[in-house]
């Protein structure tokens, strides 16, 4: 879910997952056990994107405050 949600950020339309089918199955079988599953992993996804969204926009403001950090010493 995490790199499903990361692709649509990203304006990745189209993603392959080598063998589909079989890792479509293993989803389905957790999702059958447990209904609530779908709720745990896409929060947990959702918090992982989060992070991983934040981490790139901290890291791009330090490096543009950086830049002019150095614009403004000359």
């Amino acid at each position: 879910m995490g790199s499903a949600y990361l692709c649509s950020f990203a304006g990745i339309l189209n993603s392959r997952i080598v063998n589909n089918a079989a890792y479509i199955n293993g989803w389905l079988g957790k999702l059958r056990r447990d209904k609530k599953f779908i709720v745990h992993a896409s929060g947990f996804a959702q918090k992982a994107v989060d992070f991983i969204l934040n981490e790139q926009i901290a890291d791009a403001e330090d490096k543009e405050a950086g830049e002019q950090s150095k614009t403004n010493s000359n």
